[in-house]
């Protein structure tokens, strides 16, 4: 389907609206295609249209954007990933590894703008500097970030023996887990690592780690974990165990701890990729970017809720504390 008949199929108001824009801003209406986890209204997609705007790409004016790509399950990728591709958008924001990989598969031609926890690691791009091919975006230093957070739990649970460590089964490579195991070895922690492939089996691993004696848990990077954070906090609450997560957000939302760069940021900055890539800029000569700030955000009102004390040190160097 052209471009042109995919926008008066749209219907409804979403019709009325291109035409009109034609006759009031001078040059053209770009269409921009999703296919993301994460929802519509999440305060990282509000920041990321914000940015699109800043630029001068305004939705109902000169941006479009293809219907259904929010919120999208792996379950439904498939099909959703041939819509996309057939309504021909001028983008595609897109990620984790395996969306990336699903799109890498349609199109060789259309942009791709990822965001993946390791874009080299995952065979994405050929390198951070000359990505090639029709895929650029955002790495975000996930096994680095892991490591750290492990580091991190270790001293915000000084007398842990045992720790846990939640990864996605369907993306995280073995290597991973073992240096991650290794590191805790040499620190006097024995690490238990339980895989989850679908947000059903979140709550099971969690039990199944508190009854193997785990004392901490360390949520490894992965939409999967962050896609229902309230529900997913409060089963951490409930297992009374101290735990981190990837993003400093989820820890404003209620959890311990969280350490990393910020999720509204990252979409933020994705968004100025994108606005290069509307300005003609090809993505085989965008290099990759990683995030530039990280935040350490400790949750003192959740250490109390599950009668746990944060060591002072560490919530002295915290870079935000929550009281």
């Amino acid at each position: 389907m052209r471009r042109r008949e995919f926008m008066l199929r749209l219907g409804g108001a979403t019709v009325a609206w291109p035409l009109a824009a034609r006759a009031q801003e001078p040059g053209r209406t770009y269409l921009l295609g999703f296919a993301i986890p994460v929802g519509r209204d999440s305060p990282a997609i509000s920041a990321f249209f914000d940015e699109l705007r800043l630029a001068g790409f305004i939705e109902g004016k000169n941006l479009a954007v293809v219907p259904d790509g929010f919120g999208v399950r792996n379950d439904r990728l498939a099909e959703q990933a041939a819509a996309v591709v057939k309504a021909m958008p001028d983008a595609i924001v897109t990620g984790p590894d395996n969306y990336a990989r699903t799109y890498q598969q349609l199109t060789r031609t259309i942009p791709l703008i990822a965001m993946t926890e390791d874009m080299v690691g995952a065979g994405l791009v050929a390198s951070l500097a000359r990505p090639g091919g029709n895929t650029t975006g955002i790495s975000i230093l996930s096994p680095e970030l892991d490591g750290k957070r492990q580091d991190l739990l270790i001293e915000m649970v000084p007398g842990a023996r045992r720790m846990a460590a939640l990864y996605d089964s369907t993306v995280t490579p073995g290597k991973h887990l073992q240096e991650l195991q290794d590191g805790a070895r040499a620190r006097g922690v024995e690490l238990s690592i339980f895989g989850v492939a679908k947000v059903e089996g979140i709550v099971p691993a969690i039990e199944a780690a508190k009854i193997a004696g785990a004392q901490a848990l360390n949520f490894l990077a992965t939409p999967l974990f962050t896609v229902l954070p309230s529900p997913l906090l409060t089963n951490v609450r409930e297992s009374r165990l101290p735990a981190i997560h990837q993003w400093p957000e989820m820890a404003e939302e209620g959890a311990l701890a969280g350490y990393g760069p910020r999720f509204v940021d990252v979409f933020r900055q994705r968004a100025r990729m994108v606005v290069k890539v509307l300005h003609g800029a090809k993505p085989a000569d965008i290099p990759v970017e990683q995030p530039t700030r990280f935040e350490l955000v400790i949750n003192l009102q959740a250490a109390k809720a599950i009668g746990h004390d944060v060591p002072a040190g560490l919530v002295l160097r915290a870079d935000k504390v929550i009281e």
